[in-house]
């Protein structure tokens, strides 16, 4: 019996629905496949299942990072974990940042042997992330150093007389809210701002001075904020030595740990929160930028997040 025109019609509407639902299932199916893929790479654990070396990427502003603290214990505890490599790429960051790390960073040595990999630079809290690594190789013309603290603030008063707005403030006491990019600060204001950047700066040479097996005298003389190559570096005791990852992995195998074992780098669980918006995602729309592929951070690229630290900062150039 021969089909009328309007069934016709409505089998090939049904064809090109099923055919349609059925390309958005592949569809699907396979963004879910590569979803798992980014997860997996994400979570850094592709090799947890075998003995291996972890290593991991410290780059760019110093801050408090929670995520890294939590990555940091987990490769602690890993059994698979035989030693850890910190990759290092900072120019330094916040002071609390730094501290908050380098316990971190001690308290994973206390298990397994930890050596730091400078790259471009370890400068100020970064160099003190390295210092709490049991061994310091540095590029010859890496950058270390910059032992030292600081705390910036504006003065906009001249631009307030200009524009002829004036601030009316009644204070607790004098140091209250002190300094204050409104006024110029007085002898006693920076008299307090001193005190607390000679604290701070005081326990960051302890440090060196400690994890560096020098005397306070010597820690002292490299930490009036100058820089020092790698090669500098290794003649002043900052650097142990000058190299790569094959001279890292050659000194955490007179540790006891297998020269031949797998490097694995433990990456950041940021990645994972999805596919769309994970650091894979973000690395291609740099690339399109021109901005360099090895950063998942645009932000970090352009160095406005170096705009908004508070407090206390340990960096080369805020």
């Amino acid at each position: 019996m021969a089909l009328r025109a309007d069934d016709l019609i409505d089998r090939r509407r049904l064809r090109r629905k099923l055919t349609f639902w059925r390309a958005a299932a592949i569809a699907i199916v396979a963004l879910a496949v590569i979803a798992l893929a980014v997860w997996l790479q994400g979570d850094g654990f592709n090799g947890s299942a075998v003995n291996h070396i972890a290593k991991v990427r410290i780059e760019g502003t110093i801050t408090e990072d929670e995520e890294l603290i939590e990555r940091l214990e987990s490769i602690r505890l890993s059994s698979k974990v035989q030693g850890v490599i910190l990759s290092i790429d900072s120019p330094g960051g916040t002071t609390v940042g730094g501290e908050s790390i380098f316990e971190e960073v001690r308290k994973l040595a206390a298990d397994k042997p930890v050596v730091a990999e400078v790259g471009t630079l370890a400068a100020s809290a970064g160099y003190m992330i390295a210092s709490a690594a049991d061994h310091i190789v540095a590029r010859k013309t890496s950058i270390v150093g910059s032992i030292g603290v600081l705390i910036q603030y504006p003065d906009v008063s001249g631009l307030m007389d200009k524009l002829g707005v004036k601030l009316e403030e009644v204070k607790s006491s004098p140091l209250k809210a002190a300094p204050s990019p409104f006024k110029p600060t007085n002898d006693e204001e920076r008299a307090m701002v001193r005190k607390l950047i000679l604290d701070s700066y005081d326990w960051f040479v302890g440090i060196v001075a400690e994890r560096r097996k020098m005397t306070h005298e010597q820690a002292l003389a490299l930490a009036d904020g100058s820089i020092f190559t790698g090669r500098q570096g290794l003649a002043n005791g900052l650097v142990d030595a000058v190299g790569g990852e094959k001279e890292a992995v050659d000194w955490l195998a007179t540790k006891g740990v297998d020269a031949k074992l797998d490097v694995i780098e433990w990456k950041s669980k940021e990645g994972r929160g999805g596919f769309l918006f994970s650091k894979a995602m973000v690395r291609t729309i740099g690339a399109a930028l021109g901005l360099p592929v090895s950063s998942g951070d645009i932000m970090q690229e352009l160095g406005a997040d170096r705009l908004f630290l508070d407090g206390l900062v340990s960096v080369w150039h805020p």
